[in-house]
């Protein structure tokens, strides 16, 4: 029986273990970054190079450290440059490699619980999705002033009794008022 051509197996192989590792399954993983299981099944196999941005968000989901991120990226083999925010900034950071990944996805997330840390800066929200029993998974996470935090709060009161009283799904932003 012939095997599949594979040749990105190294790069899969690579990213099945870091989602073993998390003790997710595809079907979890694949809805965190919208994608088909059967896909993420192929790029497991190393049959399918994921796009670029995919392969940003499975590293931004799984957490994966600076230099495994590299790496994960070298491996797909991609024809562009490494994108600059995996990119250390040489000087600022005196020679030593930093990553810093960023995500900006506009993709709704869906959480079914909070998690909230303060300080003296103020607050970070960790919306979480239950992940098997007692286990919960961070899915997104962000940071806010107190003073951002009580517009945030004002502005879902807003919409929570505009939706339920006037029955519209949508709340522009609050007024610069």
């Amino acid at each position: 029986m012939n095997e599949p051509y594979a040749p990105y197996k190294t790069l899969g192989n690579h990213l099945k273990y870091v989602r073993e590792q998390s003790h997710q399954s595809l079907q979890e993983v694949s809805g965190a970054v919208e994608i088909e299981e059967e896909r993420l099944k192929r790029i497991e196999a190393g049959v399918e190079r994921p796009a670029e941005d995919i392969l940003l968000l499975l590293i931004s989901h799984f957490g994966v450290a600076d230099r495994e991120a590299v790496q994960l990226w070298e491996l797909a083999a991609y024809d562009t440059d490494l994108p600059d925010r995996l990119k250390p900034d040489m000087e600022q950071f005196n020679g030593k490699n930093v990553v810093m990944l960023i995500g900006f996805d506009t993709r709704a997330i869906y959480s079914d619980g909070l998690d909230i840390v303060c300080n003296e800066s103020g607050m970070t929200l960790s919306f979480t999705q239950a992940t098997g029993p007692d286990q919960r998974t961070s899915v997104a996470k962000v940071g806010l002033s107190y003073e951002q935090a009580d517009k945030v709060l004002s502005t879902l009161q807003r919409a929570m009794l505009h939706a339920r009283y006037v029955g519209s799904t949508k709340l522009l932003p609050p007024s610069a008022s």
